[in-house]
């Protein structure tokens, strides 16, 4: 494995050539093939004390009880989420390139020091924290920034891996830790529909960052494009959402919420949506549905569901425990649009889906059809509070309940 380490204010390195910028509108678009460079930009540290105060809270709406403030602003393009030991918030970019730190030193439960711990990245929207580690995922590339919460300032880094897919269209990856110590990494499809003949594309892979020649694994296939994925806290089972494919009009696909037990499972893409919804231009290639594994909830039609968490705090009411909640980023080409919210899934035991409620809307005005913020991933503090992304708003909000 490669390793860098880079120390000293304002200082970049060009590893292999031009820098890349990527473009794209929505959290389906995005056609380009990226080069595997990289740049570093370290030891950048801003105050953003009272960052965010402007935003229109007032506007959010949430059950009785709840309330919901700003835990850091200016956060450009808040992505993934990921916790450190020390309380370290970490924050994945998919537009600026960016990965962040978030500090709250006086522990008042706001976020007063970001860091950028690296620029120029190729999307690095997947953040994973293990054993004072921090992994980062790009498009084709994992990366490890070692004893990361002592090296804020001057972090290095190694690359794990990066054979991974160099196409950019669905190639932002969220990523996590399981159970059994792998990285869960998603490959998206590389397109709206269609039919690959390598296998590690619309799946979702585990690695081994231990290894010594660190190789993926196929866990799931048929998934489109996830960007959140979560286990039970007591089964150790994966869910995860994934985002239906576009140009079948407004109201189909709906996007999925899905619960994969074991390994091997097909999930349905490119022949079959939503459990029950033929592809018209691949279905008849695999034309019995119960070939594949329908979801556990059909989710509304391009909400695009992103971050997801089974809430284990103590703080929020007892109905809410083990409850997952879901950010619903929001469509992009759908008439009138859906999603922008936050939504709880309640479970009829722990394998099947009872229900599902709005948790916070108030992001889209239904009748302007104007929106001021998009949610993307949540996580749940130690102190029982929780935290959201807005990658339009630039923030990370905090959810606390009193009564």
């Amino acid at each position: 494995m490669r390793q860098i380490k880079i120390t000293g204010a304002l200082l970049m390195l060009a590893i292999t050539g031009s820098l890349w910028s990527c473009g794209g509108a929505s959290e389906q678009a995005e056609t380009e093939t990226a080069p595997a460079d990289l740049v570093i930009f370290a030891k950048e540290e801003v105050d953003i004390t009272g960052e965010g105060a402007d935003l229109p809270l007032d506007k959010l709406t949430l059950p009785e009880g709840f309330s919901i403030e700003v835990f850091a602003g200016n956060v450009p393009d808040a992505r993934s989420l990921a916790l450190g030991d020390k309380g370290t918030v970490f924050v994945g970019n998919r537009r600026q390139k960016k990965v962040y730190a978030l500090v709250d030193s006086d522990g008042d439960g706001k976020a007063d020091k970001r860091y950028t711990l690296a620029s120029d990245l190729n999307m690095p929207n997947g953040v994973a924290f293990r054993d004072g580690d921090l992994y980062v995922a790009e498009v084709n590339r994992i990366l490890r920034f070692p004893d990361i919460e002592s090296n804020l300032e001057s972090p290095g880094f190694e690359i794990i891996y990066d054979q991974y897919p160099t196409e950019t269209h669905h190639g932002w990856k969220f990523i996590a830790f399981g159970p059994d110590g792998k990285l869960y990494v998603p490959v998206g499809a590389p397109c709206n529909i269609c039919e690959s003949e390598d296998e590690i594309y619309a799946s979702i892979t585990t690695i081994d960052v231990d290894a010594d020649n660190p190789t993926p694994t196929v866990f799931a296939h048929g998934v489109r494009n996830t960007v959140g994925f979560t286990w039970h806290p007591t089964t150790n089972k994966l869910w995860f959402t994934d985002n239906g494919r576009d140009m079948m009009g407004n109201d189909t696909p709906e996007c999925e919420l899905n619960y994969a037990p074991e390994a091997g499972m097909h999930f349905g893409y490119p022949y079959w949506h939503q459990g029950d919804v033929k592809d018209p231009e691949f279905g008849d290639k695999r034309p019995n549905s119960e070939d594949f594994t329908a979801p556990a909830a059909k989710m509304g039609p391009h909400v695009a569901p992103l971050g997801l968490r089974f809430y284990t705090g103590s703080k929020f009411p007892a109905t809410y425990q083990n409850n997952l909640f879901i950010a619903k980023h929001g469509s992009w080409n759908r008439d009138e649009k859906s999603g922008y919210q936050v939504t709880t899934v309640a479970l009829d035991g722990t394998d099947k889906v009872a229900s599902e409620k709005v948790f916070i809307e108030g992001w889209l005005d239904k009748a302007s059809q104007e929106n001021w913020g998009r949610p993307v991933d949540v996580m749940v503090m130690p102190d029982g509070s929780m935290l959201l992304s807005d990658d339009q708003a630039g923030c990370v909000y905090r959810i606390t309940y009193k009564g």
